[in-house]
Parts: C-alpha cells; sequence; structure tokens
C-alpha cells in the first residue's frame, strides 16, 4: 500500500510541476536528466520552489542498483559539503543568543589545539581562512587511503600535533573541511549537547525539515537513503563503500523537499529567522582587502545578472547542489547518488531556462593592438617560470614566430605583445595579461586574470641531475606531526617514492630540489643546512602546504 502512495504521489507532484512551469519550461529541465533514467543507471532528484511553490518536482535512476529500486522525489540522499551552511547556521545562532561571538579565539573552546602563534578566530573558520590544513590532505599525507574509516576524532587527534599553519589566518581562502568540523567541537561545548541532537533540535525541526539529519555511524541502517556509485566508464558503475563518519562539514542527510524549504528562507524567513539569514551572507575581506566570495558556509555570485546563494557538495559517489536567487524567490535543488553527474552545471541551466538574462551586454576581452617584435626580441623572454607559491611551472617559447604560454602537453596559449614587456593571452575565456621584468641574473612573470592581482613566477634553469644528485635526495623522512615515514629511493637509474599503505611511485624532478610525487605526495621540496646538506622535505599537496618530514 505505501508503494502505491508514493508512487501516486510522485505523479501528481511531477503533474503540478508540468503545469505550473508550462510545458516548454518543464520539458527544457526534464531533457537536462533524461540520460539518468536509463536502463541500470543511478540518478537523483531535482526540486525546483518558486514564489513558495513547487514548480518542477521529479526522481530519475535508480537509489539502488543491487535491488533496482528506483529513486522517488521522497529519497534520502548524503548532500556532502551542503552540510556546511547548516554547521555555519548552527554558530550563528548561538552567536545571536551570545553564547559564543564569531571573533572568539577558537582555542577557548578547543584547548588541546597548539599555538600556532596566530589567532583563529571562528568567523575564520566559517570563511575558509584559518590557514588550517584540511583533514582529507592530513590522512593523506598521513597514510590512510580514501576506503578508511575516519571521524571527527580522528583529526581532533591528529590536528593536536600539527605545529604549522598553511598561511596567515586571513591572509587567504583555501577551502578547508577541518574548520567545519572543530565548529562541532565548539557548538558541543558551548551547548553541552551532541551536535547531531543540537542541530535536530534547534535548526531541523523549527523549520519543518523533518527529514533531515546529521548522521555520524556510516553503518546505520535507514530506511528510504540512496545507495551512492561512482561512475567509472559509460554506463559502468561502482559501489561506493561509504567510510565517512565526520560531521560539520559534510553527511548531513536530506531531501530535496527539505532543502527547498530551507533556501526559501533566504527570500521569504520564518519569524524570529530574519536576522539569521541575513547573517549567513556575511562576506569579510582577506587581510591585504581582497575580496572572499565565501560567507557563511555559502558561496554568493552571480547568474545572467541575477544574485544566486550556492553551494555543492560531494561524498562518496553522491553529489549535491543547492541554490537559491532571493530576489526572483527562486530555489533550486538538485541531489544524485553518482559521481560524474555535472549537476553544478545543470543546475545553472535550470535557472537559465526560468530566469531572463539580466546581464549587461558584456563588454568584449580588450584586444589592444599587438606591436611588432623580432623573433630575436621575443626570445629574451624564453624560459621555464616556477610559481613557489602554488607549486607550478609554465613555459615560454618561440614557435612559428609567437610566444607560446606552455602549460601542459594539452594546454597551451599563443601569447601577443602589446606593450613593453607586455603579452596578452590569445583566449576568449579572460583577460590575461603577462608582464615581464627582465635582468641580467634573473626573470620575472606577472600573470594577471581580469586585472586581478597577479600570480608572481621567476625563471629558473632546468637541470638534468646526475647520478650523484639523484642519489643526494635518497633517504627516509619522517613527519612527528602525521606519524609516517616516506621513503625516497633510486631504482632503474629514477627516483622513486614508497609509502607502506600507498606503494610506490614515480618523481619526477620538476627544479633544483624540487620534485613532484603522485598524491599525497604532489610537490616535495628539500631544504638544506648551511653546509648545503639536505636536512627534511616539506611537502604540500594542495590543502596542505609544506608539511615538514626530517631527513632520518
Amino acid at each position: 500500500m505505501k508503494l502505491k502512495i508514493t508512487i501516486l504521489s510522485f505523479l501528481f507532484i511531477t503533474l503540478i510541476a508540468t503545469s505550473q512551469s508550462g510545458t516548454s519550461q518543464f520539458k527544457q529541465i526534464d531533457s537536462l536528466f533524461i540520460e539518468w533514467n536509463t536502463p541500470n543507471h543511478p540518478g537523483g532528484v531535482i526540486g525546483v520552489m518558486q514564489n513558495g511553490e513547487i514548480i518542477f518536482s521529479k526522481a530519475y535512476g535508480l537509489a539502488s542498483m543491487e535491488y533496482l529500486v528506483p529513486n522517488s522525489t521522497g529519497t534520502i540522499f548524503n548532500t556532502g559539503s551542503v552540510s556546511k551552511q547548516f554547521t555555519a547556521m548552527g554558530i550563528i545562532r548561538l552567536h545571536q543568543q551570545g553564547k559564543l561571538s564569531f571573533d572568539d579565539d577558537i582555542r577557548k573552546y578547543i584547548t588541546e589545539l597548539p599555538n600556532f602563534g596566530e589567532t583563529i578566530t571562528i568567523r575564520h573558520l566559517l570563511h575558509h581562512t584559518s590557514g588550517l590544513r584540511s583533514f582529507h590532505a592530513v590522512l593523506g599525507l598521513a597514510g590512510w587511503r580514501g576506503d578508511d574509516a575516519r571521524t571527527n576524532e580522528d583529526i581532533n587527534r591528529f590536528m593536536s600535533k600539527q605545529q604549522d599553519l598553511n598561511f596567515k589566518p586571513g591572509d587567504e581562502y583555501l577551502y578547508c573541511n577541518t574548520g567545519y568540523m572543530f565548529m562541532v567541537n565548539i557548538i558541543e561545548k558551548v551547548t553541552d549537547t551532541e551536535f547531531k541532537d543540537w542541530m535536530k533540535q534547534e535548526i531541523f525541526e523549527p523549520l519543518g525539515m523533518i527529514n533531515t539529519y546529521v548522521e555520524d555511524n556510516y553503518s546505520r541502517i535507514t530506511a528510504n537513503n540512496a545507495t551512492s556509485y561512482y561512475a567509472r566508464k559509460i554506463n559502468t558503475f561502482e559501489r561506493a563503500v561509504a567510510y565517512w563518519g565526520y560531521i560539520g562539514s559534510g553527511n548531513m542527510h536530506s531531501t530535496s523537499a527539505d532543502l527547498l524549504k530551507w533556501l526559501s528562507n533566504f527570500y521569504n524567513p520564518k519569524a524570529g529567522w530574519e536576522n539569521s539569514f541575513t547573517l549567513i551572507q556575511t562576506l569579510d575581506k582577506l587581510n591585504n582587502g581582497e575580496k572572499n566570495n565565501y560567507a557563511f558556509g555559502v558561496s554568493l555570485d552571480e547568474v545572467n545578472g541575477h544574485k544566486r546563494i550556492q553551494h555543492g557538495g560531494a561524498i562518496g559517489g553522491f553529489r549535491s547542489y543547492v541554490s537559491v536567487f532571493p530576489k526572483e524567490k527562486l530555489s533550486i535543488a538538485v541531489l544524485t547518488n553518482f559521481s560524474s553527474s555535472g549537476i553544478g552545471q545543470k543546475s545553472k541551466k535550470i535557472a537559465q531556462i526560468i530566469l531572463e538574462d539580466n546581464t549587461k551586454v558584456a563588454k568584449a576581452i580588450k584586444k589592444p593592438k599587438p606591436i611588432k617584435l623580432s623573433n630575436q626580441q621575443l626570445k629574451k623572454y624564453e624560459a621555464s617560470y616556477w610559481n613557489d607559491n602554488k607549486n607550478y611551472i609554465r613555459r615560454i617559447y618561440l614557435k612559428n614566430d609567437t610566444l607560446r604560454y606552455y602549460r601542459s602537453e594539452k594546454s597551451e596559449d599563443t601569447i601577443i605583445p602589446i606593450g613593453k614587456n607586455e603579452f596578452q593571452l590569445l583566449t576568449n575565456t579572460a583577460d590575461v595579461r603577462l608582464t615581464f621584468n627582465l635582468t641580467n641574473t634573473q626573470k620575472v612573470m606577472l600573470v594577471s586574470v581580469d586585472g586581478d592581482k597577479p600570480e608572481i613566477l621567476t625563471s629558473f634553469d632546468p637541470i638534468k641531475p646526475s647520478q650523484k644528485e639523484l642519489e643526494d635526495y635518497t633517504g627516509v623522512f619522517y613527519s612527528p606531526e602525521l606519524e609516517t615515514s616516506y621513503t625516497i629511493f633510486m631504482e632503474d637509474e629514477k627516483l622513486k617514492w614508497h609509502h607502506p599503505r600507498h606503494g610506490d611511485f614515480d618523481i619526477k624532478i620538476l627544479k633544483k630540489d624540487v620534485l613532484e610525487g603522485k598524491w599525497p605526495l604532489a610537490t616535495i621540496k628539500y631544504i638544506r643546512n648551511k653546509n648545503n646538506d639536505i636536512i627534511g622535505i616539506r611537502i604540500s599537496n594542495g590543502r596542505v602546504k609544506h608539511a615538514w618530514f626530517k631527513k632520518q
């Protein structure tokens, strides 16, 4: 009987969506997801609300490929990092109640956290500007594999041993799951209540989100939850085995209907929540005055001239994307149970189908008249350039009487001279300017995109190390912070790295004392003492920068 009711409810919602959004819009939106309804294919649920009414709600594909159970509009999905805005709202409510302040030092609540010599505030955690290392990258570097179970207790244990930050708090934006997991510690300390229970009592239930909950036990059996899958090849999927037991940064489960209720508060907030949904949109600048579009658990941007508040999520094979256009009172929730679903772009297309294009006529990328330089003049700029902050190489070289900006074998652009030591990339996607400062000993290239602060790259001489130099790079390197070692060794006259849990992998020489390895090592920088002896390495892998490993 329940199955019949579910099917009838689903058909009713679909018919309502068709009549209210118009046949044309319905068909356009439906066509974005039609491939999800192919046989033996996972899928998802799409919900669209405007002016307080659901105008599109439809389920696609299978919730369980093993048992051929279809998704329904009431299927529950893990929302991944969409969870962050709810954690942020928990902090906001406590701030409004005077039980904490956004500008509190987090060590007031997390006393076991080391003193990094800098004050990290709750505000830094909310904006991803804390400088803390993000826990997936930390655990990967510590030897954990992707299918290892992980919890908040794990990251608390590892972070209590960290001695360095990625950067000074407030200097940069770098997405950091650790910060949102630490907010769990703070909420539990302030409320003396388990996070999952407090969120249910203070956030979900008051806002009518009856099918939403925080899940800290991935082994728990809960009815009506989708199973997630990795897309490996076309129409080939593997089940994503659950290993995620952490909360705060992810692992909130919900339905499209509950998420639409939540999103509607951004333009029609429930009584008593008005200031809360204003505060969640708080933007603060970085220390140098540059803007940061990440507010409190949500990002702010525009689509076709319309303000958008949005966030995506990914965990296992689950993908989620929620967005709200407050002025137009439009909310969109897309939930899926397989990877490679491209739902961010699909969500954007839904908005474009419904909303008018309010974009002002875009100014064409200015293409100044190029100046003529001889090949001899152009060759002055040829070099390999290194970005020491972000650990990447760009190469400038002359080909067919023009300079090329080389990223990789599959990515390079032509650059044209437009002024003294100034060039422009021939691309229609952005206004990319290159400015060179040439001296007898060094070439410096400044790369600016659409007038933003330029990245600084300096020239270096590519090397082909001798056998002796390669052997100098070998050894065992230990991190007391991560309690693990990496062995760098020679095999068949090539450098490799070894970890007992990750295995053996090749190492590539980028430049003198800078090597590149497979993740989780990524970039390896050798550190020498005054006698030029190697004393250790610093490893960066994106969300961990410069982790110290001492040579044994």
